[in-house]
């Protein structure tokens, strides 16, 4: 239908992502970005898990005979900018948690606008057993999610948390069924008729209302609504309201 479907497709390392996974990424996220066609994004995992975080022999090899510590920055820059262009995409992602989301997996799944769980799904941030910070926005997505204190209790102690544990906590919108790809694609298909770019303008702003000071989203704020104004999706629902006609879009529960 409207929606495009990105699976992490490595079930024999549960989807830790690796070089090639990483190249796949930077590819396909600009193109399902700029198909006009496509209304929601639904991220997720094959093989019954969703991404184990890094793939440890994977970057290992890759930084292996680099005596410049510079090389490893810029490559971790290098996965900020596509992890950027899937937070910010304006068009609704979700994503479908099944089994694993730890390390980097775990700021993938919390970069969908609505994280979906199955019953399976744990989560963590697993990063202080190897000796790492959080990383892939890990420290900036937890905090703004789940509150500062728990925050730092997830990052210290690198312990799982089950799907209604992370749901209580805030990480998780919904818990579904097992079959949570099934489920991710028919709350998907809600937005096909949605006013996408209505949605990706709050989202962008939205995105960015803890760090930016009330005038200046009052700015952005002004400047949405005059573009929404003129748009073709407002002028057919203002159309359809004047005439008594069913909305353009309406949100099926």
């Amino acid at each position: 239908g409207t929606t495009a479907v990105l699976t992490m497709n490595r079930p024999q390392a549960r989807n830790a992502l690796d070089e090639q996974m990483r190249e796949d990424f930077t590819r396909l996220i600009p193109q399902v970005r700029d198909d006009r066609a496509i209304k929601a994004v639904v991220l997720t995992g094959a093989g019954g898990h969703f991404c184990a975080g890094g793939d440890i022999k994977s970057m290992q090899a890759a930084v292996a005979g680099k005596q410049d510590v510079f090389d490893s920055r810029n490559r971790m820059l290098g996965l900020h900018r596509w992890f950027d262009e899937l937070l910010d995409m304006e068009k609704p992602v979700i994503t479908a948690v099944q089994g694993s989301a730890f390390g980097a997996g775990l700021s993938l799944a919390l970069a969908g606008d609505f994280v979906l769980a199955a019953p399976s799904a744990k989560f963590c941030c697993v990063f202080a057993k190897i000796g790492f910070v959080p990383d892939l926005a890990g420290m900036y997505l937890l905090p703004r999610l789940v509150g500062l204190q728990a925050a730092k209790e997830l990052a210290f102690t690198a312990r799982v948390v089950a799907a209604p544990e992370a749901q209580q906590m805030g990480m998780v919108y919904k818990i579904t069924s097992e079959d949570v790809l099934a489920d991710a694609l028919a709350f998907a298909e809600r937005f096909a008729s949605a006013p996408t770019e209505a949605m990706g303008y709050t989202k962008r702003v939205m995105n960015r209302a803890f760090e930016t000071q009330r005038d200046e989203i009052y700015q952005q704020e002004a400047l949405a609504q005059t573009l929404c104004r003129e748009s073709a999706f407002h002028q057919e629902a203002i159309a359809r309201f004047v005439a008594k006609q069913p909305p353009l879009f309406q949100w099926q529960d």
